[in-house]
């Protein structure tokens, strides 16, 4: 027996799904990533806003539960954002995990005044009341008033070059209990391989790794974050490098999370030392050893 044709309004609905809805976090303020100018003021996201939104909601994976471990041991949290810049990660946060939590500040620190103002001005046309922004270099941020004595969690998202070295100095002086850093253009470690290339061949055979160009800028960016790992370590904090997001989305893609035990590793300093002489890097000591950490 034939069976009858379904009717149009007997045949299956095909289901559209909204891709946007599907991107953000459950309580994102749409309002906020159009003044970030991540949407579009249509609500559009291209592909380089898609990439960067990904790169962002990757590292506060990363971040809320260090922001749960520290509100469920007091009451209140600061969290300062070294090299801010427009201030994507501070926002995103705030709106996402720490608007409703009214013992929490963020702080966004940066260099740049009009990056500082335009951030100022937004924090207030959304209300969020508890985020404060400063012009200030690494020196000034340590020292000044503005800031607390302690700052919870320290983060730094594709701080470029030394700026990374900074935000690690920031927190140290501020004995933060974790620290969040998405290193980027590291050029600093590679330029001193570079100007010692000559003198590190008579010194040690290991010169053949930094010996070509590209090898060097390479390998200067990997030895750059062994050394800032191996400086956590020597100052009390257990540390922990992984990938961010795929190396799809991004070549500057390693994330170094360090959280403070107070015991710092015996022989961290020993072996960051040993290196630097090893590789002809002594002028760095500076940087990379500084006090001893009590």
């Amino acid at each position: 027996m034939k069976r009858p044709t379904p009717s149009a309004a007997q045949a299956p609905k095909t289901a559209f799904s909204d891709p946007l809805a599907e991107l953000l976090r459950p309580g994102q303020s749409i309002e906020l990533l159009k003044e970030l100018h991540i949407l579009t003021r249509d609500g559009k996201l291209n592909q380089d806003s898609r990439r960067k939104l990904k790169q962002v909601y990757h590292l506060c994976n990363f971040i809320e539960p260090l922001l749960d471990d520290v509100l469920g041991q007091q009451d209140t949290l600061t969290l300062a954002d070294h090299g801010a810049g427009k201030s994507y990660l501070g926002f995103i946060l705030y709106d996402l995990f720490l608007k409703d939590r009214p013992g929490s500040h963020i702080f966004g620190i940066e260099t740049r005044d009009e990056l500082v103002t335009r951030s100022r001005e937004l924090a207030a046309r959304l209300g969020f009341a508890r985020m404060s922004f400063l012009s200030a270099t690494v020196a000034e941020s340590i020292t000044t008033d503005a800031l607390p004595a302690r700052v919870d969690i320290v983060t730094a998202l594709h701080a470029c070059n030394t700026a990374t070295d900074d935000a690690i100095q920031f927190a140290l002086a501020k004995q933060a209990r974790h620290i969040v850093l998405v290193p980027c253009c590291q050029a600093e470690v590679a330029a001193v391989l570079r100007r010692h290339k000559n003198e590190s061949f008579g010194k040690t055979p290991l010169s053949e790794i930094w010996r070509h160009p590209i090898h060097t800028r390479e390998f200067g960016s990997q030895l750059t974050n062994v050394l800032r790992c191996l400086q956590l370590e020597s100052h009390g904090y257990q540390v922990t490098v992984t990938e961010l997001v795929g190396w799809e989305h991004s070549m500057k893609n390693e994330l170094i999370i360090a959280t403070r035990t107070g015991e710092p590793r015996r022989n961290a300093r020993e072996r960051l030392q040993q290196i630097l002489q090893e590789l002809n890097l002594q002028e760095l000591e500076g940087r990379f050893l500084g006090p001893q950490s009590s």
